[in-house]
């Protein structure tokens, strides 16, 4: 059920092929951009092992390359490639710019990788502080109940007002101030020595 294909044979007479010529030097260049053109896109697609794939273009575009040299084409098919500088040069522009944005997207992607980078360190610094003010901030509540261990018991008591009084009387009595003089006295001599 498939379509049948057929492919007719053409048989040339030496007359016909005698006035045959060899491709011009600007058509071989053009075939060669193109060529190059092409290869390009191919290893552009190419993911892995791209050395050994452009070794192995190369090789095949300089055989190809070199049969170029001895093909004879038909006269009438000259004609066709008359503006053949101006498709090679408009071929070189392509390749050229096809160049020039594998060099800026490797530029980007470098860029991209660097920025990357920059984000996970400061990422890992900023975590390595927020845990570090955890920790103190754990320990200093640890040292304020050691210190303060009277404060919940002080809001059980019923007359907070007057404690209140009791306790400001206590911290403006001279004693007091005369205690704490003394003690920052002692503090310092320690210190001294």
């Amino acid at each position: 059920t498939g379509e049948k294909c057929s492919s007719e044979k053409v048989k040339l007479t030496s007359p016909v092929t005698g006035s045959w010529q060899t491709l011009s030097e600007n058509s071989r260049k053009f075939l060669a951009t193109v060529m190059d053109s092409v290869m390009l896109s191919l290893l552009c697609q190419q993911s892995e092992r791209k050395d050994d794939a452009q070794k192995h273009l190369n090789l095949l575009k300089e055989r190809v390359l070199r049969s170029f040299k001895t093909l004879k084409v038909p006269p009438k098919k000259l004609g066709n490639l008359k503006n053949v500088m101006s498709l090679r040069m408009a071929e070189q522009q392509v390749l050229e710019a096809n160049e020039e944005s594998l060099v800026q997207l490797q530029e980007e992607i470098n860029e991209a990788e660097r920025s990357a980078e920059r984000i996970e360190e400061t990422t890992q610094q900023l975590q390595y502080k927020i845990q570090t003010l955890k920790n103190q901030l754990e320990e200093d509540e640890k040292q304020a109940r050691k210190v303060f261990p009277i404060g919940e018991e002080i809001l059980k008591i019923k007359n907070q007002k007057g404690l209140l009084k009791d306790l400001n009387n206590i911290q403006q009595s001279p004693d007091l101030r005369n205690m704490l003089t003394l003690i920052e006295k002692a503090y310092g001599k320690v210190d001294f020595l």
